[in-house]
């Protein structure tokens, strides 16, 4: 029987096995569940199903039918993550500890000779306080004074009443000496001072005054409260003046005395040269 069938039963045959097997293929990719339908060729009349041509022989091809397409392969589906190949989670990184910025390492100073100790200092004890000294004496000129009716009592003053002529004055000359200040009497003469105040001493230069021309023999005395505290010898014109210091502590008056030296000697001049009172 089946060598009855001609060439071109076969060639529709083999057509036809090639439709039904690549629709179940196309199925099976689509995936449809229900299997597709076997397609059965229906053998032509009586004639049962031919058996397949032998390997060997290759199917032939009708003419003008274009030659089969291959089936695409079907794609192997892509496994779903399991529990057990689930990725392990990642570790948090710890933060990178950031450098601590060091400064330079100072180059080492010379070493230095240590300075030597200086002996322990003892605070000096604080000096006291020296008293003040007393003021100094204030020095009464002569021939600044005022007489007594125009004083105020707290200086020395001329007791006009008790006092012959007298002449306050500045540039007496006695042995060719100049002196800045003092007086001038006539021979004889006593001027009277009242102290008013406590005073030290006397000073001045006595001496016969150059005006007379290198004449004239005088005496010159001191006198406190009455009591004669010193006396000059007999000084002669154009020799030099005499120095007078007399204490006064304790004294309220003075007296200034000239007296002619000799019988025959009147009217010349005698001077108390810087003559002043030193009082407290």
């Amino acid at each position: 029987m089946g060598e009855g069938l001609g060439a071109p039963a076969k060639v529709a045959i083999g057509a036809g096995l090639v439709i039904v097997v690549g629709a179940a293929i196309a199925l099976a990719l689509i995936g449809d569940p229900q299997p597709a339908p076997q397609t059965q060729a229906k053998r032509p009349g009586a004639a049962s199903v031919a058996p397949p041509p032998p390997e060997s022989e290759p199917l032939e091809r009708a003419p003008g039918q274009p030659p089969p397409t291959p089936a695409p392969a079907s794609p192997k589906p892509t496994p779903g993550p399991t529990a057990s190949s689930r990725p392990e989670p990642t570790p948090t990184p710890s933060p990178t500890p950031t450098p601590t910025k060091t400064s330079p390492t100072p180059a080492p100073e010379p070493p230095h000779s240590p300075a030597p100790a200086d002996p322990p200092t003892h605070s000096p004890r604080p000096t006291p306080t020296p008293t003040p000294p007393a003021p100094a004496p204030s020095p009464y000129q002569i021939n600044k004074l005022t007489w007594d009716f125009m004083g105020d009592g707290t200086k020395p003053e001329v007791r006009m009443a008790d006092s012959s002529w007298l002449w306050q004055r500045q540039g007496l000359r006695i042995g060719g000496r100049t002196f800045r200040h003092g007086v001038t009497v006539h021979a004889p003469s006593s001027v009277t001072i009242d102290l008013n105040r406590q005073c030290t001493a006397y000073d001045a230069f006595a001496g016969v005054d150059d005006m007379g021309l290198g004449l004239g023999v005088l005496r010159f005395s001191v006198y406190a409260d009455g009591q004669r505290l010193w006396r000059s010898g007999v000084v002669r014109g154009g020799q030099p003046a005499v120095p007078v210091h007399v204490p006064l502590q304790g004294h309220k008056t003075l007296r200034l005395v000239v007296e002619p030296g000799a019988s025959n000697t009147v009217m010349f001049l005698g001077d108390w040269a810087q003559s002043q009172i030193t009082c407290r």
